[in-house]
């Protein structure tokens, strides 16, 4: 226990036998005021299956942290479903949830005095919340993510809650019937998890893993499996560990940390959230790390797993062919990765890898031989141009050509595309562009999973571009670009395109570019007014007057 902490303990004791008396009241004894106080943060709830099962994890670990010598104290934070929400007004609270989680981490850690944190999650904004309070606080702490749900099953072949979004569109084009429809939506998500390709929440919990604040293996592992709960007991007894020798997070969460972690993300072809989410991090960890060092690293990392929304496997196939510490151990062959970064269990990367093979395993092609990859370089680019001087992000996985100059088809909110999308009024070579929708115009930057999802299901993905200052999900894929900054609301670029101009998409040569002349831009901005702000009380009028630009991380503080 640190000094401070220690201090603390004895205000909390000694010096106030009132405070004494209430934690008698939640089951303190007399030989118990000494000991480390743990808050267990809690993110279960019946509102999504990607968290329907975190309480017995806590459980688990609030058990296995008495066990070790410690008293645990479980509070609960909030999360939303992004599948739930995904194309209505609600989504626009997704990414404001993670402020939301991060805040309530550290208003109770701090009001209480703990001397340590485990933080329990599932879906897609519980991960960085919980990191980003951790980062800020810096006393011990692990990170437990929930796991990810299995593969559902119709005619062979596997399902995600991406193969119903997808659905739609091809139900839209007449590729399938009112049943097969039914049928991918009565499949698709058959247990507790979340959702099950390297979607935003595994793309986390990978990074996560690589960032040394949580156990080896833990990223990968199936929500309802045993070895999860095995997993939850194991990081409260690496926790109290790391309370005795103060492993703090801001020992773990470093600049090269961060690399490692985005060389994982580029490695198994992760979510594009993940830009958002690091930077973040690296914010509250007070780490100098910015949008173009993602550009730096996928330059030299290729893309080695096969894996769902572009590919064909899903978690729990990456998991069974040996998980992140396979594609771990392959990047630090090859120099990718800095073995000497430190872990929560006080180990080196190097030393926790050690004994994993250099090679993956011949029987599977889940994580391909390091002489052939899926791509030769990483697939989350970060472009720039007249359209997006502070950059934007494209996930050029799964697309034939990522280069395009098209027509400008423009929508100020995604409802109005999602209806031209169904209306079959986008054609081949137009590129779309949904604006209003960033950190502050949205607010809340909403992701545009309904509308990609859309094109694909109706065939569109290698021949339709779309860019938005929202954000994608990660079950999103083709000739897409994200996170536009400056956002429109504020008077980006974005906000002076008309119908019809044309825009270049070029990944090859990360651009993103107005066709337009500079003269005719200048007339434009001048003649341009913000629009009134979407909502002016509650908690997204907050969130849209602290937030930053996308660039930054959509950051608050």
């Amino acid at each position: 226990m640190s000094d401070n902490r220690r201090s603390q303990a004895i205000t909390r004791g000694a010096k106030r036998a009132p405070n004494r008396a209430m934690l008698r009241a939640v089951g303190f004894g007399d030989g118990d005021f000494d000991k480390p106080i743990v808050g267990v943060a809690n993110g279960f709830s019946t509102i999504t299956p990607c968290n329907m099962g975190l309480d017995t994890l806590a459980k688990c670990a609030e058990h296995a942290l008495k066990t070790a010598g410690a008293m645990p104290q479980m509070f609960g934070t909030i999360t939303v479903s992004d599948g739930i929400s995904m194309g209505t007004e609600g989504m626009k609270y997704s990414l404001v949830s993670r402020e939301v989680i991060a805040d309530s981490i550290e208003t109770c850690v701090q009001a209480e005095s703990m001397d340590g944190i485990i933080a329990i999650g599932g879906c897609d904004k519980n991960m960085p919340g919980a990191m980003i309070a951790l980062a800020r606080l810096n006393v011990p702490s692990i990170f437990v993510y929930g796991g990810t749900i299995k593969p559902g099953h119709y005619k062979g072949r596997d399902l995600t809650i991406v193969s119903a979004f997808e659905a739609v569109g091809q139900h839209t084009a007449h590729k399938i019937d009112d049943h097969e429809l039914l049928e991918v939506e009565r499949h698709a998500c058959p247990g507790a998890g979340s959702c099950g390709g390297m979607y935003t929440a595994n793309t986390m919990s990978s990074a996560i893993e690589a960032m040394g604040m949580s156990l080896p293996h833990s990223s990968t592992m199936a929500a309802e499996d045993e070895e999860k709960r095995i997993s939850a007991t194991r990081s409260a007894e690496v926790l109290v560990e790391a309370i005795k020798k103060q492993i703090l997070p801001r020992s773990l969460i470093t600049r090269k940390s961060l690399e490692n972690a985005v060389s994982v993300v580029m490695a198994v072809g992760g979510s594009t959230n993940a830009v958002l989410h690091l930077l973040a991090i690296a914010h509250a960890a007070e780490v100098e790390f910015n949008i173009d060092d993602f550009e730096a690293i996928r330059k030299r990392v290729p893309v080695i797993c096969d894996l769902k929304p572009s590919g064909r496997y899903v978690t729990t196939d990456l998991h069974e062919a040996g998980g992140i510490p396979q594609v771990m151990k392959m990047l630090l062959v090859h120099g990718l990765l800095h073995g000497d970064c430190l872990t929560i269990s006080g180990q080196t990367i190097a030393e926790v890898l050690k004994d994993i093979p250099e090679q993956p395993r011949t029987d599977q092609d889940v994580i391909r031989q390091w002489g052939n990859p899926v791509y030769e370089q990483g697939h989350l680019a970060i472009l720039k141009g007249n359209l997006a001087t502070e950059g934007a992000v494209a996930k050029i996985s799964g697309v034939k050509n990522p280069c395009i100059t098209g027509p400008a088809r423009v929508f100020d909110s995604e409802e109005t595309c999602m209806a031209a999308i169904l209306e079959r009024k986008i054609q081949p070579g137009d590129v779309v562009v949904i604006r209003y929708e960033g950190p502050r115009g949205g607010p809340g930057m909403r992701e545009m999973l309904s509308p990609t999802s859309a094109l694909i299901g109706e065939g569109l993905g290698d021949s339709v571009g779309l860019i938005t200052d929202g954000r994608f999900s990660g079950g999103t894929y083709g000739m897409v670009v994200g996170h536009v900054a400056p956002e429109a609301y504020i008077g980006g670029t974005i906000a002076l395109v008309q119908e019809g101009d044309s825009i270049t998409i070029d990944a090859h040569r990360r651009l993103l570019q107005l066709n337009v002349s500079d003269t005719e831009l200048a007339s434009r901005r001048a003649a341009w007014q913000p629009p009134a702000p979407r909502y002016t009380r509650g908690v997204l009028a907050k969130y849209a007057k602290l937030v930053s630009t996308a660039s930054r991380g959509a950051v608050t503080d």
